[in-house]
């Protein structure tokens, strides 16, 4: 399957803020919607991810514990969802934007070549890079399921 920018609706995790990211991702014409405008402010991420697994939607998040908690791991496994979270915590808001605008062909062509799900990191030189593959997610809920 061929992706274009149109096809692709991009999800901006809520500690990305609402602004300047979204802001810049839109100018390249891709499509983006943001956590607060589709879900309470205060949602836990394993009662939005589902919903944003149902809608096909891609992640972008910076927050790194959603790859470490296993709860969240299984939630992201069930609901095939695709994330790419920031390498880098301490980055500002326009460095944040710089590296997510940068990366935005090559998290498509990540897209085309590894189904869901999977995490993937995005790095400061806007490398991207798979972290939990749709093996690794997928065996883990699979053990889950029948212990």
């Amino acid at each position: 399957m061929n992706y274009s920018p149109k096809q692709i609706v991009f999800f901006i995790d809520r500690c990305l803020g609402k602004k300047l990211i979204l802001d810049r991702l839109r100018k390249t014409g891709i499509t983006v919607k943001i956590h607060d405008d589709c879900f309470p402010q205060n949602a836990k991420d394993i009662e939005w991810i589902p919903e944003v697994g149902k809608r096909e939607w891609i992640i972008l998040t910076k927050d790194a514990n959603i790859g470490k908690n296993q709860l969240e791991r299984l939630c992201i496994a069930q609901a095939k969802i695709r994330m790419f979270t920031l390498a880098s915590q301490n980055l500002s808001g326009e460095e944040m934007a710089n590296i997510f605008e940068q990366s935005i062909i090559s998290m498509q062509r990540f897209i085309e070549k590894n189904p869901a799900p999977f995490i993937a990191k995005i790095y400061r030189d806007s490398k991207v890079k798979p972290w939990k593959n749709q093996e690794d997610l997928l065996a883990e809920l699979d053990n889950f399921l029948n212990d």
